[in-house]
């Protein structure tokens, strides 16, 4: 499939004080249309940075793109000019933020939150606006949408608000779709009906989707294809489903291996463990010079602790960043 979105060798420098160090390195993803990519990795692995980094939202200086390319459409979002991202932004590439309270206004109601996009963009009027986005509040299944139009956020429940921020993201119908943890700090329940309207909305708009998660069983139902970080950079990428059943990463081993299995019912209630990997994640200006799970693999050598893997292809469409991949199934 020929990528609507292709991302090559980014790096996002982070300065603070007198450290200066990579947050994100030498990132290459590409992503086409009516595809789910998913981003997976802890709290600290890069993901939301490269979400920004994509939407030129950085907190400059402190946040700056240092080297790559991210293209879209001909137009390399790295070094355009800012008034070219106003008409993408928003536009021809929406973002579901992670923490709807954040993300809306909450002195202006959400209705004229959404219709503001809508006639900045779309060039609607007022009626027009508030029609299309009582139309949205439909689509993405909240109730009564007439009288939700006037509610500010704090009158909203958390599954209701996120829905206010998906349908703020898809107002447009955008080509490219980034949603940064789109079912954080919710209850099971909820993440299930906000994922599946997510899909549903998704699928119809056929936008390229970059799903940024920690919670593999989220992709697991969502994703086409894992990209998997760790300390700033991908280490494993391939399809969901190769993921799944062959991964080839001790990380990424070691993260489908602590998830818990109907299987693991008898050993939890006799107080057994799950599997963990060992140690910490190491601090971004402080990483080993080789590899950076070096430190918490169990197959690491001499070799992994003074040379950095780099991201090769083991077999069609799977790469790993390892020197001693796994050769068993998962």
């Amino acid at each position: 499939m020929t990528p609507l979105l292709s991302i090559e060798g980014l790096t996002v420098e982070l300065s603070t004080g007198d450290r200066n160090f990579e947050a994100v390195s030498d990132i290459t993803l590409a992503v086409a249309r009516n595809e789910v990519l998913a981003l997976v990795g802890e709290s600290g692995s890069g993901k939301s940075m490269t979400a920004m980094a994509i939407m030129r939202l950085l907190p400059e200086p402190v946040a700056d793109i240092v080297a790559g390319t991210i293209l879209f459409d001909g137009i390399d979002l790295a070094s355009a000019s800012e008034a070219a991202l106003r008409g993408i932004r928003g536009n021809r590439i929406g973002l579901i933020f992670q923490e709807p309270m954040t993300s809306l206004n909450p002195s202006i109601r959400v209705g004229p939150q959404v219709a503001e996009v809508l006639r900045l963009h779309k060039g609607l009027d007022a009626v027009n606006a508030r029609r299309r986005v009582e139309q949205l509040f439909e689509q993405v299944r909240i109730p009564d949408p007439r009288r939700r139009y006037d509610d500010y956020p704090h009158q909203m429940s958390g599954g209701m608000r996120q829905r206010v921020v998906i349908a703020l993201a898809l107002a447009c119908d955008p080509d490219v779709l980034i949603a940064d943890e789109p079912t954080t700090a919710l209850d099971v329940t909820t993440q299930a009906q906000i994922l599946e309207t997510f899909r549903d909305l998704q699928a119809s708009v056929g936008a390229a989707t970059i799903l940024i998660t920690h919670d593999l069983a989220v992709v697991a139902e969502t994703a086409d294809r894992i990209a998997v970080m760790y300390a700033g950079r991908i280490v494993e990428e391939t399809t969901t489903e190769q993921l799944f059943a062959s991964p080839r990463h001790p990380y990424t081993h070691g993260l489908l291996g602590s998830i818990p299995h109907v299987a693991d019912t008898d050993a939890t209630r006799r107080g057994d463990r799950l599997p963990e990997i060992a140690g910490t994640v190491p601090a971004l200006w402080a990483l080993p010079p080789g590899c950076a799970f070096e430190p918490r693999c169990p197959r690491a050598s001499d070799r992994c602790l003074s040379e950095r893997p780099p991201l090769a292809e083991l077999a069609p469409g799977h790469k790993t960043a390892c020197w001693h991949p796994v050769e068993t199934a998962a």
